[in-house]
């Protein structure tokens, strides 16, 4: 027998990685996959078969049209009260990450960001709705905006203290102030991970239900017409369809999953894609 040298022992030893590495990848991906032709397979005849009526009309008539306005409502509500607050945050964090108040801010982002979003309903219920009397949309993007927050200011914070540290040296160089380093220098060069940051927390407040069981109250019989009202989402309304014993509820759920997973892709890769072009330019 011919001995082996060094480097087929090597090469050998990097294709059993890569194919290791290919197959673990396979099974990581393969779930959300599965998943995802499950909501089409199971989705796509009930939305064929009731055609546009099925996304326009109320729930009493066979349509989750209230649900997809709700959601929509509640998901750009909760992003314009949580990413500013959420951009402060994580520039604050950047600016001063060795301060008392930076290194607390850090400490709770990262508590908020595991912690369980069925007590942030609690929470809000008891500061809003109790108060109130009432669901309403508002509490229910206060408390979706609770949950964003975390996801933003991370991000914002790593994506500032990736920038090179000269870009920051060199606005201060030519006289700029503190304000325009950050707002027109950091910001700038760190928009695409802000943005990544942006994505990730509309994708989880989008999909949501915990939190809005005691705020949104749920209104799937007419359009949402306030903020201080009642109001459905397509998460909530999934999560009611699949509690009854109806098969017809069952089919309704699976088309609302659809719905909502197609409204979430509509959003999300457009966007990624536009983002990623821009980075590369």
């Amino acid at each position: 027998m011919f001995p082996i040298d060094h480097k087929t022992i090597r090469m050998i030893k990097d294709k059993i990685f890569l194919f290791t590495i290919g197959v673990l990848t396979l099974l990581a991906i393969l779930p959300l996959f599965h998943i995802i032709l499950s909501i089409f397979m199971k989705g796509a005849p009930v939305i064929a078969e009731r055609g546009l009526p099925f996304l326009t009309e109320t729930l009493s008539n066979g349509g989750i049209g209230p649900a997809i306005v709700g959601t929509l409502i509640l998901t750009f509500t909760a992003m314009a009260i949580g990413v500013p607050l959420a951009f402060l945050a994580g520039t604050y964090a950047y600016e001063f990450p060795d301060s008392l108040i930076g290194r607390a801010t850090k400490v709770l982002l990262q508590i908020m960001l595991e912690f369980p979003t069925i007590l942030v309903g609690t929470f809000i219920a008891g500061v809003v709705v109790f108060p109130m009397g009432k669901y309403s949309a508002l509490a229910g993007a206060l408390a979706l905006a609770i949950i964003l927050i975390p996801y933003v200011a991370i991000y914002t914070e790593e994506a500032m203290s990736e920038v090179p540290r000269i870009y920051k040296e060199g606005g201060y160089a030519l006289g700029c102030t503190r304000a325009q380093v950050i707002f027109h220098i950091i910001t700038k060069m760190a928009k695409a991970g802000i943005l990544t940051g942006v994505l990730i927390g509309m994708a989880k407040v989008a999909g949501e239900t915990a939190p809005l069981l005691y705020t949104a109250g749920g209104l799937y019989e007419s359009y949402p017409r306030s903020l201080l009202e009642p109001i459905g989402a397509l998460p909530l309304l999934i999560y009611d369809l699949v509690q009854s014993p109806a098969p017809e509820d069952h089919k309704m759920a699976w088309g609302a999953a659809l719905v909502m997973l197609i409204i979430f892709l509509a959003i999300f890769v457009p966007i990624r894609y536009f983002l990623k072009k821009d980075i590369k330019i």
